[in-house]
């Protein structure tokens, strides 16, 4: 079984948004937002980890429904490379499921691409 999912937002929307507290609290986990603390919370780090939830619930086939979006967070490895951790509700949806990730970012844009893969 192979599934995708892709979300593109504006780094400018993701930028006004974290200016409210409640909205940072609602959306990021902790994991998350100390990676993004280390990157000098970047509005371009925000906006990947917002898109990687997004595409994470398409790749999952439930919209954005059924889990909270802090149960997705966007982390990355020793190299670099990007993964997903998930916790609650999230871990549960992905049944299994093993998942890959593509980011990219232009000054203005953040896309996320989630392959979701199993038997």
């Amino acid at each position: 079984m192979y599934s995708v999912g892709i979300d593109t937002v504006e780094i400018e929307r993701i930028e006004r948004s974290i200016k409210r507290e409640s909205f940072v609290n609602k959306v990021y986990g902790d994991d998350e937002l100390a990676e993004i603390k280390e990157r000098r919370e970047h509005p371009r780090s925000f906006a990947v980890c917002f898109a990687a939830k997004e595409a994470f619930s398409k790749a999952v086939g439930t919209g954005i429904s059924g889990f909270s979006l802090s149960e997705v967070q966007l982390l990355h490895n020793e190299k670099g490379a990007p993964y997903l951790k998930l916790c609650g509700n999230a871990l549960a949806l992905a049944k299994g499921l093993t998942f890959s990730v593509s980011v990219t970012h232009t000054d203005s844009i953040a896309t996320v691409i989630v392959l979701a893969y199993g038997e």
